[in-house]
């Protein structure tokens, strides 16, 4: 006679930073860097421009294209993410403001 076995899940709610919930350093410049990359990217797609066409607009490398349209955001400066919405006809708005406990030191918002 066999007893089956009832496995229980754990679950755990997360901070809405994966980075944060895995614990990496600098976690806050991480989430911001793929914010702002996935906004990019999102934009390319919108436009749907060929490697070649995006290589000539952002001013990069074919390859690095690459990079960035598979989410590789980590491989790129958040300055040169900044430039790309700039050379892509974005305006980049960043506002300084008292930081209150709980909250992220860096936040990355989108205005369509």
């Amino acid at each position: 006679m066999s007893t089956k076995r009832q496995s229980v899940n754990k679950f755990e709610e997360g901070s809405g930073s994966v980075f944060a919930d895995l614990g990496l350093k600098e976690a806050d410049q991480l989430l911001g860097r793929a914010q702002i990359g996935y906004h990019v990217y999102r934009i390319l797609e919108e436009r749907k421009m060929k490697q070649r066409e995006i290589a000539g607009a952002l001013g990069i490398a074919q390859p690095d294209v690459s990079h960035l349209m598979n989410g590789h955001f980590s491989r790129f400066a958040t300055d040169k993410l900044l430039e790309f919405l700039r050379r892509l006809g974005r305006k980049v708005k960043i506002e300084v403001s008292q930081h209150q406990r709980g909250e992220p030191y860096q936040e990355v918002t989108i205005v369509p």
